[in-house]
């Protein structure tokens, strides 16, 4: 069992981490965490140049201090730096969902390229169980991948023990004199997962031998349908993942059962919590057969999803500023306009644009919107006001509140994407200055 251990993790290290990568091991002390570090450590002989160790102290229980201290002495004996992070977690209806939350930014935050977790089959086990009795699908049902690629804000997650069994973990840590801390919250029933590990599964196991690896290669089946799922939602969505926006037009052609796949991957691709199955389809229901002018939004963790003719957009809430926004730039770097919830540049350009020359003598007094402004766009056009072009570039109504306008010597001279006026404008033949507008 020894070298089946080393070996199944030796592979799934060739497998999926790259010479250089940066590992950081999550270790909380118990034994599989620490099984796995010894095994990385001292059967795999990575070196300690490679890899560290994360424990995340979560303050919920009173020995949460000595378990840091455990995973400190251990790390010393190993030779390998730790680092010790304090987390806030709220209690609530979910006090171990609130816990892997801060749990998973911590690890985010870590640096590592591959962040590996001590996760085995019983593990894997209980997921699949407790993922049925929450009604989830096949993505859900999968459980937790062996390896999930690491993303802008995220780094990739390797399990290299999600096959082998707690007992063999167990065989590995008693042969090797291994010592760990055990959480007595282990032990609490009062955890649906506590209750499936000491009293449901067992009980299952006596009834049907090999239950938890049956259920483990459930979710393995899982996963491909879930993968096959997100393949067909990818076509339905014409073959790129929308970013920050859907165009529901596609979906309206769509049998529901299509329609509320393609939108679960836009959704779980944007980064955004999946609603359960009454709320993703009142969603739909509203985002695709509500009148064209009524507003449409729903809140999902920190983020609003909301239509304006034809899309969903997701947007990032705003506070309303005190007072309005009033500043002098002169166009050097970024400008971060936290009141507006985004930031603001020039860009050079050959084809038009803001004259250099008055940027740089008078400067831009930028501003929120106040109401009643006007832009003269066309030569020898008329004054227009905003609140028109605003309407006819269909900017969202959430969109107009949040640009910023760019004034020179006290007059309006440009609203990022919507345009310049001529008053401003580089002569033909000289290099301009757009300003580009980025929400967050």
């Amino acid at each position: 069992m020894k070298q089946d251990l080393a070996a199944r993790v030796r592979a799934r290290l060739r497998e999926h981490v790259p010479p250089d990568a940066r590992l950081v091991v999550g270790l909380s002390g118990g034994i599989d965490s620490v099984v796995l570090l010894h095994l990385l450590v001292r059967g795999l002989r990575l070196s300690p140049r490679r890899i560290s160790a994360l424990h995340v102290n979560h303050q919920l229980s009173p020995r949460a201090a000595g378990w840091a201290t455990f995973c400190r002495r251990w790390c010393r004996i190993l030779g390998i730096r730790l680092r010790v992070v304090k987390v806030v977690v709220k209690r609530g209806n979910s006090t171990e969902a609130a816990a892997r939350s801060a749990r998973h930014a911590a690890f985010a935050a870590s640096g590592a390229d591959i962040v590996v977790l001590a996760h085995n089959r019983d593990d894997q086990a209980e997921t699949v169980l407790l993922q049925l009795f929450r009604g989830a699908g096949p993505r859900g049902l999968a459980a937790m991948p062996a390896f999930r690629p690491g993303g802008p804000h995220a780094p990739a997650v390797l399990r290299p023990l999600l096959d082998m069994s707690r007992k063999a973990i167990a065989e590995y840590a008693s042969r090797h004199g291994l010592q760990w801390v055990e959480d007595d919250s282990n032990e609490d029933r009062h955890y649906m997962r506590n209750l499936l590990r000491h009293d449901v599964l067992p009980l299952i196991e006596e009834r049907r031998a090999g239950a938890k690896a049956v259920l483990a290669r459930a979710a393995r089946l899982q996963a491909e349908a879930a993968d096959l799922q997100d393949a067909l939602a990818l076509i339905d969505l014409g073959g790129d993942l929308p970013q920050g926006q859907l165009d529901l037009l596609p979906l309206r052609v769509l049998e529901p059962y299509r329609a509320r796949n393609a939108l679960r991957l836009f959704l779980r691709g944007n980064g955004l919590p999946m609603p359960d199955a009454d709320r993703l389809e009142e969603l739909l229901r509203q985002a695709l057969t509500a009148g064209r002018d009524a507003a449409v939004s729903m809140r999902l963790d920190e983020s609003d999803l909301r239509r304006f003719r034809d899309v969903l957009y997701i947007v990032k809430p705003v506070p309303a500023p005190d007072r309005p926004l009033e500043l002098q730039w002169y166009g050097r770097g970024v400008l971060r306009l936290k009141p507006l919830g985004g930031s603001l540049r020039l860009v050079r350009s050959t084809e038009g644009g803001i004259d250099g020359q008055l940027i740089r003598g008078l400067g831009f007094r930028v501003c929120s919107r106040q109401g009643g402004e006007a832009l003269r766009l066309a030569p020898g056009g008329r004054l227009r006001a905003v609140r028109k072009l605003l309407q006819e570039a269909n900017c969202p109504p959430w969109m107009r509140e949040r640009l910023p306008f760019l004034y020179l010597d006290g007059q309006l001279a440009a609203v990022p994407g919507l345009g310049i006026d001529v008053h401003f404008r580089v002569p033909s033949g000289r290099e301009g200055y757009l300003p580009i507008w980025h929400p967050d």
